[in-house]
């Protein structure tokens, strides 16, 4: 009698328990006879993938070897081609992937359809923009609109549109018959673009790499205007060479009153982020059109553009208070700003008026140092009436104070302590110069810079009157990077320069800062 298999149900006759004698399995034998002949089936196998491995592994060799060999142009060219392609990635932040090519005669040719984008203007206004002059005073043009740059791009973000930002061309300057040189400066002349679109993680043109600089076709557009919303006193659009540059005629809508922060606040201009984001969706968009302005030159008026949103002037926003872009929670600057880095060119530069500032050797290192921003000029029409300029300003002993705490910080902080002190100003009287080099600060000579860089901007010189006044482009760019790589500073309050300095300082440096208050006699008293 058989062993039942209990799992299978199969009875087994390796064993006879009747005859006690040992039977042959056929099954046994057959798996037998099917690994003999598994073996070299295998070894088989294994020769030939070994093989292929081999030739793919030698494959980008022999499609060069063939290319270097071909005979045929054409073979050669397809071959080569097939190379790149398996070789080169494509880099999503490369310009030329958000727009369909090279810059063409018309913008609207280079607009790639499944992409949207985003525009303002600079600053500045025609020379009879009053308003522009008393609260958007050269402050503003002096920092080549980095804080529209910044706020454009952050608008960018948060409406998911590609910025195309506006070239840097002060107006009043091209007006002025003591400058001749009109060349506009690219973003990409003073940051570095390409840090910055890695930093952030998005593409970022510039209007030079959509349309061709040297194109005469006028194109049309319509933006939104936020300037005739947030002030009352211009009803006009905000002006800009920009446009007229770009070769633009742009038909203007009015944003609706609830963009603007505070409502019915005379000297607040602030208007929003999320207001002005919420015009790039349609249904916003739709429900708050108005009748738009006829463009300037073909008088026609249109809409607000879908594709290529713009506003004309985006300087006053914020996301929560008025001139917030110097706080520490500020998301303009903190996802934009930060990483709005010079360029290597112009920081080199700097370096070297900084060494020659300090009296320093090309391959010394430069120490620690103090940079001091003092603006004086164009404030003196804010001081308070009936109050005299040498009242009005912050005296230099006021200013040492400042300029002593922030040493006492920062040797507190990190055990530094920090000597040079580097003085920019706006200050053309020469007396007042004399007063600062007897406290042992220091300033950059500039009586070059004109002549080895050329005319573009408007900066003073410690001369003795506004008619020694020089122009230099580079003169506010050298000082603003001065600022930058100082380990403390001490700047003006209510100037868009210092503010940006002492922001750079305290995010790249981990530096200490103050502002010296101004207006009236002992105005930054303090314990």
């Amino acid at each position: 009698m058989g062993i039942v298999n209990a799992e299978h149900g199969v009875e087994s006759t390796a064993y006879s328990l009747n005859h006690g004698t040992r039977r042959c399995n056929p099954f046994h034998e057959l798996t037998r006879r099917r690994i003999v002949l598994a073996i070299p089936i295998s070894f088989a196998a294994l020769a030939c993938l070994a093989l292929f491995a081999l030739w793919n592994s030698e494959l980008p060799t022999r499609i060069q070897a063939e290319t270097i060999w071909s005979g045929t142009d054409g073979h050669q060219a397809s071959i080569q081609q097939l190379q790149l392609a398996s070789e080169t990635e494509v880099d999503p932040l490369d310009p030329l992937q958000s727009v369909n090519g090279h810059p063409t005669r018309s913008f609207r040719d280079n607009l790639r359809t499944d992409i949207k984008y985003i525009s303002s203007w600079g600053s500045g206004g025609w020379s009879n923009d009053v308003i522009s002059i008393v609260y958007m005073p050269t402050t503003f043009q002096s920092t080549f609109n980095s804080c529209l740059q910044i706020n454009l791009i952050y608008l960018g973000l948060i409406t998911d549109r590609v910025p195309i930002l506006p070239m840097f061309m002060p107006s009043y300057l091209m007006l002025n018959s003591l400058s001749t040189d009109r060349t506009p400066l690219n973003f990409g002349d003073v940051f570095n673009i390409t840090h910055l679109r890695q930093a952030i993680g998005k593409p970022i043109l510039e209007w030079q790499d959509v349309k061709a600089s040297n194109s005469t076709l006028l194109e049309n557009l319509s933006c939104w205007s936020v300037w005739q919303t947030i002030q009352t006193v211009d009803k006009a659009p905000r002006q800009s060479f920009d446009p007229w540059k770009l070769k633009l005629d742009i038909s203007y809508t009015k944003t609706p009153d609830w963009v603007k922060m505070i409502p019915n606040a005379e000297h607040d201009r602030y208007s929003t982020f999320w207001s002005l984001a919420t015009l790039a969706f349609p249904s916003t968009r739709k429900a708050n059109l108005v009748p738009p302005l006829p463009s300037p030159k073909h008088n026609v008026s249109l809409p607000p553009d879908e594709h290529l949103l713009c506003y004309d002037f985006l300087y006053y926003v914020a996301a929560h208070q008025s001139e917030e872009i110097g706080l520490d929670y500020s998301p303009a600057w903190r996802f934009v700003g930060q990483h709005m880095r010079w360029t290597t060119r112009l920081e080199r530069l700097a370096d070297q008026y900084i060494r020659r500032t300090l009296s320093l050797k090309e391959e010394d290192s430069i120490p620690p140092f103090i940079a001091v921003h003092i603006r004086r000029n164009d404030f003196r029409e804010w001081c308070e009436p009936g109050v005299a300029l040498d009242d009005c300003f912050a005296p230099l002993p006021v200013i040492a104070r400042r300029v002593h705490e922030v040493q006492e910080e920062i040797l507190e902080r990190k055990a530094i302590e920090v000597a040079p002190v580097i003085v920019t100003s706006d200050e053309t009287n020469r007396t007042w110069w004399n007063d600062v080099e007897e406290m042992g600060w220091l300033a950059p000579d500039h009586s070059r810079t004109q002549e080895l860089y050329g005319n573009w901007y408007l900066f003073s010189t410690p001369s003795g009157s506004r008619a020694d006044w020089k122009f230099s482009r580079y003169t506010i760019l050298i000082d603003a990077i001065i600022h930058s790589k100082s380990a403390g500073f001490v700047g003006t309050k209510r100037s868009t320069v210092s503010v940006l300095a002492g922001t750079r300082v305290q995010s790249w440096q981990n530096g200490s800062t103050r502002m010296v208050q101004w207006g009236k006699p002992g105005a930054d008293d303090h314990d």
